[in-house]
């Protein structure tokens, strides 16, 4: 498969091209918020945060793999600092103040991104833990007979 080239025409300007591609990418919804929800999936592989109205629209979201992180490196507890700062960057004039935090999950990223957005000038009304427990799991296999 490999990788796919770009072929611009000669008249085409690669500036231009490059603001088409960053203005598409950037494109939130200009919302007012002063209270909002923030998700956080801590796994064993990557850490993903989302933050959300108190509706639970989707504002905005970040991952430590779309930071550039990679392998075993996303889950750390540094890559789940960059990935509040990146979330808090996107949502800066939105005016956010208060947030509920729901974490899921028991990836290392857990309590590294709770101190990192309360390090940002977050007020925390509420951290909740909503990891999913099993509570019997599948039946297990019948015993083998031979």
């Amino acid at each position: 498969m490999g990788k796919k080239r770009v072929v611009t025409k000669l008249g085409e300007d690669i500036s231009k091209i490059e603001e088409k591609i960053s203005s598409s990418q950037a494109k939130l919804p200009n919302v007012q918020l002063e209270k909002g929800r923030i998700y956080i999936t801590a796994s064993y592989n990557n850490t993903l945060i989302a933050l959300t109205n108190l509706k639970g629209d989707l504002i905005a979201w970040s991952s430590a793999g779309a930071l550039g992180f990679k392998g075993p490196k996303k889950a750390t507890p540094f890559a789940a600092s960059k990935v509040v700062e990146a979330l808090l960057e996107k949502i800066k004039k939105s005016g956010l103040k208060t947030v509920e935090v729901y974490v899921k999950g028991i990836g290392g990223g857990r309590e590294s991104s709770i101190r990192a957005i309360a390090s940002h000038g977050l007020e925390i009304d509420l951290i909740k833990d909503i990891t999913p427990i099993p509570h019997n799991g599948p039946q297990p296999p019948k015993v083998r007979r031979v």
